[in-house]
C-alpha cells in the first residue's frame, strides 16, 4: 500500500481523521448488530428463554448499566441508531477520503512540476515530452484512484474486524469455519489480482509509450502528410492502441473473473455454515438468524476486500512510473548557486573551453570574447558547437575545462537565476502557445503591462501587423502560432525575448525557417536594439553576419574570429 503510506506521511492529520471516522463507523455498527441478538431473542423465543446466550445476556447487563431496560421498543431504537450513527460516519469519512483522492492528484502532479522546473537542462534532453505529458495528467489520475481503492481495503478490513468480533461471542466455530473459507476464497482466486497487475502495469508502460509517440506524431504532422508517410506513425499508434486494448480487456476479465467466482463461493460457504450451525452445533433460531447474518457479512468483507485489493493492484504502477519520473527529475535537480550580483558592461570570456559529449570532444580550447552592448555572431555548419557555447554562457551546460567570466567574474561564482533572469532567448524551434499575443508575450506575468508589450512589439517591428488585427493584442496565434506567417512568428517570439529589457540577447538560429528577404528584415531589426542590450545571434547563413560587429567562426571543434 506504498500509496496510503506516502500519503500518510504527508498528511498525518487527514490520515487520521480518515481511520478515526472509519473506526468510529465500525463501532457504532458494532453496537448496532449487539443489539440485535436481544432483540431476536426477544422476537423469536427459545424455550421460553431459559437458554439466553451469554452474549445476549451481556448486552441486556451493559444496557442496564447505563439504566436502559433491554425491552424491544429500547434495543430497536440503538439498532436503528446504530446504523444512522454508522452511516453518518462512513459518510464523514468517505468525505475524507474524497478530499484526499483529490490531494493526491493534486500533490503528484506539483511535486512533478516542481521536480520538472528545476531538473538541469541534460534531463529534458533524454525524456519524451509525450510521457512527462502522460505522468502529469493519466498516471496522475490512477494513482489517486488506487488510493481510493487502497482505503476501502482499510475499511473493509476494519468491518472483517468487528464482524469476527461479535460472531466469537456467538459461535467460535462457526467464525473460524467463516474466516478459513475466506482464506481459501481469497488464496484460490489469488491469480485473478496477480492477473490485474499484470494488466495495469502492462497499461502504465503501453500509454507512456503511445502518448509519447502520438505527442511526436502530432508535432511532425505536417511534413508526414506532405510525404505521404503519416500511415507509418499511423501503424506504430495502431499497434499500440491494440496493444493497450489487450491490457484493458486483461484487466476487466480478472476483474469480472473475481466477481462471478466469489458469488458461488460465499453463497455455497454460506450454505455449508447455516448446515453446520442447525445439524452439529445446535444452534437456536435467535443464534442462526444471528450467526447467519455474521457469517455472511464477514465473508461479503473479506470478497470486497479482495476485489479492492484487486483495483489497487491494477493501478497502483501508474503511482510507481510518476513517482520514478519524479525522483528522476529530482535527482537531476539544478544545484541553487548563489553568488555576486551579475552585471553585464564589459562583456562575456570564454577562455580555454573544453567540452566533450560521451567522451568525444565537441569543442577544444575555445577562447572568444562577446563585446558588451554589440552584436556579435557565431557562424559555423550544423553541430559545430554553435548552441552548446551559448548553453554554457547562460549555464545550462557546464565546460569540461575552462572559465566562462561575466565582467571578468567567473560564472560558478555569480547567482545564476539572477544571471539568468537578465537574459532573453528565442531558439531555433519557436514554441507559442495556443493563446492570444498578450500571453504569449507576458507569459502571465504580472509586472509585464500591456504598455510594456506594445512596446516590445514596436522594437522588433511588430506592432503594425497587430495592430491591424481584429482583437489586437487578444488575437491568438493559434496551435504553434500557425495562424502567423513565418516572419511574423518570429518577431512574437522576439518581443517576449526583450519585453523585460534584458542584458543579454541571444538568438539560436532563430531565422533559419525563413526566406533571406524575411530573414534580413528580422536580422536588421535585431541589429537596431544593440547598445541597448548585447546580443549573441548563432547562424548558418550570412544576413546576421553583415550586420555584425564582431563575428567568429565554430568549426572543427575551434572557434576563429572572422576577417
Amino acid at each position: 500500500m506504498k500509496v496510503l503510506l506516502e500519503f500518510g506521511r504527508s498528511h498525518p492529520y487527514r490520515s487520521v481523521m480518515t481511520l478515526v471516522c472509519l473506526l468510529l463507523a465500525g463501532v457504532a455498527e458494532g453496537i448496532g448488530l449487539s443489539s440485535l441478538f436481544p432483540v431476536l431473542e426477544l422476537a423469536v423465543p427459545d424455550n421460553g428463554g431459559a437458554d439466553a446466550s451469554p452474549f445476549a445476556a451481556a448486552v441486556r447487563g451493559a444496557l442496564a448499566d447505563f439504566g436502559i431496560q433491554a425491552s424491544l421498543g429500547t434495543l430497536l431504537i440503538i439498532v436503528v441508531g446504530g446504523i444512522i450513527a454508522k452511516a453518518v460516519l462512513v459518510l464523514l469519512a468517505n468525505r475524507q477520503v474524497g478530499y484526499a483522492v483529490s490531494s493526491v492528484a493534486t500533490e503528484l502532479r506539483l511535486l512533478l512540476i516542481s521536480a520538472l522546473m528545476g531538473a538541469r537542462w541534460r534531463y529534458f534532453t533524454t525524456r519524451p515530452a509525450g510521457a512527462i505529458a502522460n505522468a502529469f495528467t493519466t498516471e496522475a489520475e490512477r494513482a489517486s484512484l488506487a488510493f481510493l481503492h487502497g482505503s476501502q481495503v482499510i475499511a473493509a478490513g476494519i468491518q472483517i474486524v468487528l464482524y469476527t468480533g461479535i460472531a466469537l461471542a456467538i459461535s467460535w466455530q462457526g467464525t473460524l469455519a467463516a474466516l478459513a473459507l475466506g482464506l481459501i476464497s481469497a488464496t484460490a482466486l489469488t491469480w485473478l489480482v496477480r492477473a490485474a497487475r499484470r494488466a495495469g502495469e502492462q497499461q502504465t508502460e503501453l500509454l507512456n509509450k503511445s502518448v509519447a509517440h502520438l505527442a511526436d506524431a502530432l508535432h511532425a504532422i505536417k511534413p508526414l502528410r506532405a510525404m505521404a508517410r503519416e500511415q507509418l506513425m499511423d501503424n506504430v499508434l495502431i499497434r499500440e492502441t491494440e496493444d493497450l486494448n489487450r491490457a484493458q480487456r486483461g484487466e476487466v476479465f480478472s476483474k469480472e473473473g473475481l466477481k462471478a467466482l466469489q458469488e458461488p463461493i460465499l453463497v455455497a460457504g454460506l450454505a455449508l455454515g447455516l448446515y453446520a450451525a442447525v445439524t452439529y452445533w445446535s444452534m437456536s433460531v435467535s443464534h442462526l438468524l444471528m450467526f447467519g447474518l455474521l457469517f455472511g457479512r464477514t465473508l461479503g468483507a473479506i470478497g470486497t476486500a479482495q476485489k479492492e485489493i484487486q483495483k489497487y493492484v491494477t493501478r497502483e504502477s501508474a503511482y510507481t512510473s510518476l513517482s520514478e519520473n519524479i525522483n528522476a527529475a529530482n535527482a537531476e535537480r539544478e544545484p541553487s548557486r548563489s553568488g555576486q550580483t551579475p552585471s553585464l558592461r564589459l562583456g562575456i570570456t570564454l577562455s580555454d573551453i573544453q567540452l566533450t559529449y560521451r567522451e568525444e570532444p565537441i569543442l577544444d580550447d575555445v577562447n572568444l570574447f562577446v563585446p558588451a552592448g554589440k552584436l556579435t555572431t557565431l557562424i559555423g555548419g550544423s553541430g559545430a558547437g554553435k548552441t552548446s557555447i551559448a548553453d554554457m554562457m547562460v549555464g545550462l551546460v557546464s565546460p569540461s575545462r575552462g572559465t566562462i567570466r561575466i565582467d571578468n567574474v567567473d560564472l560558478n561564482d555569480i547567482d545564476i537565476r539572477r544571471w539568468r533572469e537578465m537574459i532573453g532567448y528565442v531558439p531555433q524551434e519557436l514554441f507559442l502557445l495556443n493563446e492570444s499575443i498578450l500571453t504569449n508575450i507576458a507569459l502571465g506575468d504580472p509586472s509585464v503591462s500591456e504598455k510594456d508589450v506594445w512596446r516590445a512589439l514596436e522594437r522588433v517591428g511588430a506592432k503594425a501587423f497587430v495592430e491591424a488585427l481584429p482583437d489586437q493584442l487578444l488575437a491568438s496565434v493559434g496551435e504553434r502560432g500557425l495562424l502567423l506567417s513565418g516572419g511574423q512568428r518570429q518577431r512574437i517570439a522576439l518581443a517576449r525575448a526583450i519585453v523585460c529589457s534584458p542584458s543579454l540577447l541571444i538568438l539560436d538560429e532563430a531565422t533559419a525557417s525563413l526566406d533571406p528577404v524575411t530573414e534580413y528584415a528580422v536580422a536588421a531589426t535585431v541589429a537596431e536594439l544593440r547598445g541597448d542590450m548585447t546580443i549573441l545571434a548563432i547562424t548558418h547563413q550570412k544576413a546576421f553576419a553583415d550586420h555584425a560587429d564582431v563575428v567568429y567562426r565554430v568549426q572543427n571543434g575551434s572557434v576563429d574570429k572572422a576577417a
